[in-house]
């Protein structure tokens, strides 16, 4: 093994979102501050046609407001514009289009960025916007579309996104390897799975063919360092983290004695830990599907589209 030449890229979770709260330029700029190669955040979109760097369907979690995204105006006096975070340091909440504008400052060049699309969304509508945002950019097919990833959970969403997004790559996102493989393999570049759903043999098994067919591999959300080093002997691509700072510090001392810092972190925890049992992982899976149906309907493969 080359660490310097394989070891996973850092891509900040939310942005650095264990110090600054998540989905802010804050919690973006620190990721980007630390060394991250790229930033990770999700995306809804208002009454008035704004999309919003936000993870819930709702605001009560880590705003001040209250109510779903989707019946908020972003403009306005009681607009979601004027909105807080909870958490400290207060931060606004950030639109598609000023994120884009971070990543468009010369200094951010090189971040990737992961649009992570909540399945609460109307992809021909949140797509359609996301291009004006896009296009609109100096230079963008050039300078942005390639550092954009646009990660879906549900086919319905593919056709849109080939229609609307044809010149970003595309990522699954997801628990269940078998609607990875079944719905989406021919149609993504990419699949961001969940760290426990790789640790079993069918994992093992969907790491090699990932590998076989160029397949680039995310792994979330890896915080511990001990699960950090496991990543690391999987050889997946990037690792998508809240702490930036530690996955990056541990990342350089690997990358200068590889073998006795991953001696140091056992894999003991693979066997001692209730979420990487196969029942705790069937009945993850199980909720996410239904959870994903129940918005979206039944998946079923995508109709062909150019792509």
């Amino acid at each position: 093994m080359s660490p310097a030449k394989s070891l996973p890229e850092c891509w900040g979770h939310r942005g650095a979102s264990a110090a600054y709260p998540e989905n802010t330029l804050a919690s973006f700029e620190a990721a980007i501050r630390d060394g991250a190669e790229g930033i990770e955040s999700d995306v809804h979109v208002s009454v008035d046609d704004v999309v919003i760097m936000f993870h819930d369907p709702s605001l009560d979690r880590t705003t001040n407001g209250k109510g779903l995204i989707r019946e908020q105006l972003w403009y306005g006096p009681n607009g979601m514009e004027h909105l807080r975070t909870v958490k400290e340091p207060k931060q606004s909440v950030p639109t598609f289009a000023e994120t884009v504008e971070l990543l468009m400052l010369p200094e951010n060049q090189h971040v990737h960025f992961n649009v992570d699309v909540k399945v609460q969304n109307d992809p021909a509508r949140l797509f359609s916007l996301m291009h004006k945002i896009i296009s609109a950019q100096p230079d963008w097919e050039t300078k942005l579309a390639p550092r954009l990833l646009i990660g879906l959970w549900h086919p319905t969403f593919l056709p849109h996104a080939k229609e609307h997004l044809g010149y970003c790559r595309r990522s699954y996102i997801g628990r269940n390897l078998y609607n990875a493989r079944r719905f989406f393999w021919d149609d993504v570049d990419v699949f961001s799975i969940n760290f426990a759903s790789l640790t079993g043999s069918a994992g093992e098994q969907f790491r090699k063919d990932c590998q076989a067919a160029g397949k680039k591999l995310m792994v979330w959300t890896v915080n511990e360092p001990a699960c950090m080093v496991e990543a690391v002997r999987w050889k997946v691509d990037v690792i998508l983290t809240d702490v930036t700072r530690t996955w990056l510090d541990l990342r350089q001392a690997l990358q200068a004695d590889y073998d006795k810092i991953a001696a140091q972190h056992g894999r003991t925890f693979l066997w001692t830990t209730l979420q990487y049992y196969p029942p705790f992982q069937i009945f993850s899976r199980m909720v996410e599907s239904t959870y994903l149906e129940s918005v979206k309907g039944p998946f079923l493969v995508a109709p062909a589209t150019a792509a």
